[in-house]
């Protein structure tokens, strides 16, 4: 769905906000998990996670700047040190993680892309899987979260060649760490969600 435009989400202004927009290998805290959210959105998510445990560090990655402009907000008014936002295409991930710093990476209610001939964008997609699995850590966890029937059966497939599925959950019950989307979602049917453990190769 196409976000609405805000005037003030300029490149600019959002790197006065603490966005990172410019690809480079990040200096990320040796002493804390490093937990990242591919497609953020309007960063409910994350941002509730980065202020109940300020123990780990959260960086939020979304490509939108209008969405952006929404994380950034909400991290100013909660004053959320243990959290960075990149403006940034998911395939970007490489330029930004070295290997084996991620403990934890969570997709969420991503573009289901259901037309076969556009499958290979979805973040589910081997080639990003595989992506995953250089930044994760050796145990690292993958956690995607939908409510596309036909995306979550195929992502599974996918999955399987590359994480050891450690959770299938086809009736995720409601908790505290909710998108704004999945929330609207809850009131229309179930809201599946698969847990991977990095193989080890």
């Amino acid at each position: 769905m196409r976000q609405r435009h805000i005037k003030q989400a300029t490149i600019e202004h959002l790197e006065t906000m603490g966005v990172l927009t410019s690809p480079r290998i990040l200096d990320l805290p040796k002493e804390q998990p490093i937990h990242v959210e591919i497609g953020s959105g309007k960063g409910q998510f994350i941002t509730s996670l980065a202020h109940d445990f300020k123990d780990c560090f959260f960086i939020a990655i979304e490509m939108d700047k209008n969405v952006c402009f929404r994380i950034a907000e909400k991290k100013s008014a909660m004053q959320l040190d243990n959290l960075w936002i990149l403006l940034t295409p998911a395939e970007t991930l490489l330029e930004w993680f070295l290997p084996q710093t991620v403990d934890q990476i969570y997709l969420n209610f991503s573009d289901p892309w259901p037309k076969a001939r556009h499958h290979k964008r979805r973040l589910t997609w081997p080639t990003m899987l595989e992506k995953y699995k250089v930044v994760l850590k050796k145990d690292g966890i993958l956690q995607f979260r939908t409510d596309h029937l036909s995306f979550f059966e195929d992502s599974l497939t996918y999955l399987e060649h590359h994480f050891d599925l450690t959770e299938v959950n086809m009736a995720l019950d409601e908790s505290p760490y909710m998108t704004e989307y999945e929330v609207k979602k809850r009131l229309m049917g179930q809201i599946y969600q698969v847990k991977g453990l990095k193989q080890h190769d």
